[in-house]
């Protein structure tokens, strides 16, 4: 069955077009410069990223936080892309640097993370001052989601509501449109009282929302405001996932949450492939919370090389190179659990830092023709 051309996209909507020809889709990146050069070298790219058979690089998002050289990979990336030889989609991580939103992870750039990060993830490079406004800036012109006839892209969900609003919104507002949707999340939680609540419930039980050790209570207002953040906020839904209100509290990505991820691809009916980042898949079975994931395992039944969804044609590709802190801490072989991976379009092949290949496993099956 061919497959649709894409709806009408204004030519600079956050929904871009894709890159013609063949592709190499980047995972996840975390500042692993060393897993991304040993990964373009198993691919065929010379040190400018150019393929002797023309191939082009597709990021899926989340190039920083957490790994040893951040600034070195947006710097790099950032490069490929002026060339015309990468495209990248924005990352729920490139949004929080944009937006001076320090989390977890980003002490590289956030002086304010220094202390909590650099147990975990130290070393890591920091940004100079003279390339702090630089590096903030290189995702600001990037799109939410790239697509072409047989094929979509997006950092966590293709979900078609969010889809339709991204389209309407020029490039260069990824980081005002999202925060006017914050902007309206917070004032329903003034308009409810939330904040009230919330503060109450923190000063109940007395605890920090950024330490593993001391679980807390389910705190309901927390996870209204979650809820309400992440879904009224379309751009939040295209690079950081479907969630709902939780019923048990949960550690993930260093701090305690109320809501639960929800797999958005078991609903997901075209016949267009859509190929994302984000939910930490892996190749071998590890124990998720030596990497600070204790939430519902999206992939705990989907096999490692499986294309999963309702017609089998979703496909993440991020196979949790951002874990790699813990093998340094532990002095373990890095790449033995925690991989980079690119996936070959159209051969549907998986291709690691490590030098190793696969086939992915089950495109279009047991559902309907795609």
């Amino acid at each position: 069955m061919a497959l649709a051309s894409p709806p009408s996209t204004p030519s600079a909507s956050l929904v871009q077009p894709l890159f013609n020809g063949p592709l190499d889709i980047v995972g996840d990146l975390h500042g692993e410069l060393g897993a991304l050069q040993a990964l373009l070298t198993q691919l065929g790219y010379d040190a400018e990223g150019q393929h002797p058979e023309g191939r082009r690089l597709v990021f899926v998002g989340d190039l920083c936080d957490r790994g040893p050289d951040s600034p070195a990979v947006l710097r790099w990336v950032q490069t490929l892309i002026a060339a015309g030889r990468a495209q990248a989609v924005a990352g729920n991580h490139e949004i929080n640097l944009m937006r001076n939103d320090a989390k977890d992870g980003a002490g590289w750039f956030f002086d304010s993370r220094i202390e909590r990060d650099t147990p975990k993830y130290a070393p890591f490079a920091r940004a100079t001052a003279a390339e702090r406004e630089a590096l903030q800036r290189v995702a600001f012109d990037w799109p939410v989601a790239l697509e072409r006839p047989d094929l979509r892209i997006v950092h966590a969900a293709w979900d078609p509501a969010a889809i339709a609003q991204a389209r309407q919104l020029p490039l260069g507002s990824l980081v005002s449109a999202y925060d006017a949707w914050e902007e309206e999340a917070r004032e329903l939680a003034r308009t409810e009282h939330l904040r009230e609540s919330m503060a109450s419930e923190l000063a109940a039980w007395g605890g920090d929302l950024e330490s593993d050790r001391d679980a807390p209570p389910f705190l309901l207002a927390h996870a209204l405001n979650e809820a309400n953040k992440q879904m009224r906020n379309p751009l939040k839904v295209l690079t950081s996932g479907v969630e709902r209100q939780g019923t048990v509290p949960f550690f993930a990505g260093g701090k305690w949450r109320f809501v639960e991820r929800v797999a958005w691809w078991d609903a997901y009916a075209d016949a267009t492939p859509v190929v994302v980042g984000h939910y930490w898949r892996r190749l071998h079975p590890i124990d998720r919370g030596t990497v600070g994931k204790h939430d519902e395992d999206l992939f705990g039944r989907i096999p490692p090389l499986a294309w999963h969804g309702q017609r089998h044609n979703v496909f993440c590709v991020d196979y949790s190179v951002g874990g790699r802190w813990v093998a340094r801490r532990d002095g373990q072989p890095p790449t033995r659990d925690f991989k980079l991976a690119a996936l070959r379009w159209p051969e549907r092949e998986l291709v690691f830092d490590d030098g190793s290949r696969a086939m992915t496993e089950g495109f279009g099956a047991d559902g309907p023709a795609a």
